[in-house]
């Protein structure tokens, strides 16, 4: 499905290792963390991508991550956490996230119904049933020039061929692909 046809954006923006996948079989990021940017001021595009959303979209695994963080990374964003099994906001998050169980469908328009216009979904599982969804309309990979070997993969069994219109490709010194891709749905 085209933007124009969709009132919400529906965005994913994640790095992967050249094989495909976003994190090593146990979920560690160690090795996205090591990454060597020449320019450690470089942020691939990511800043500008988050000053465009309205909302984060992640799951349990996802928050799992950065719950431990010694800073919340969010303080000037709406979170939905996706969980069938966490039932409350531990207390020192109260108002940092919220937890939804239910419709993607039905979260999407909640949201914009709420005025967000922008979403950012970030999780493997979760990037997976948006698109299997048919919900994002449109995708950022930057690939980080690493081979894993096994992992966790971006993308999973789809149920059927999904069409994508390339945006842009950018390339940086550190050996670092950006490539921006619009859905067809």
């Amino acid at each position: 499905m085209n933007q124009s046809d969709k009132e919400m954006k529906v965005s994913v923006f994640i790095a992967t290792s050249l094989d495909g996948f976003i994190a090593r079989k146990n979920g560690n990021i160690d090795w996205l963390m090591a990454a060597d940017s020449s320019d450690k001021s470089e942020d691939y595009g990511y800043q500008e991508f988050y000053d465009s959303i309205d909302c984060l979209v992640m799951g349990r695994n996802s928050l799992e991550k950065i719950i431990d963080f010694p800073e919340w990374p969010y303080e000037d964003k709406r979170v939905v956490v996706l969980s069938n099994t966490l039932k409350e906001v531990p207390a020192q998050h109260v108002d940092k996230f919220e937890i939804y169980s239910g419709s993607l469908k039905e979260l999407v328009k909640r949201l914009e119904t709420d005025g967000c216009k922008s979403l950012y979904i970030d999780g493997g599982k979760t990037i997976q049933s948006f698109i299997n969804k048919g919900l994002v309309t449109d995708i950022s990979i930057t690939k980080i020039p690493v081979l894993l070997g096994e992992g966790l993969p971006l993308f999973g069994k789809t149920r059927r061929d999904i069409k994508l219109t390339h945006i842009e490709t950018k390339t940086y010194p550190s050996g670092f692909v950006k490539s921006t891709y619009e859905m067809v749905q």
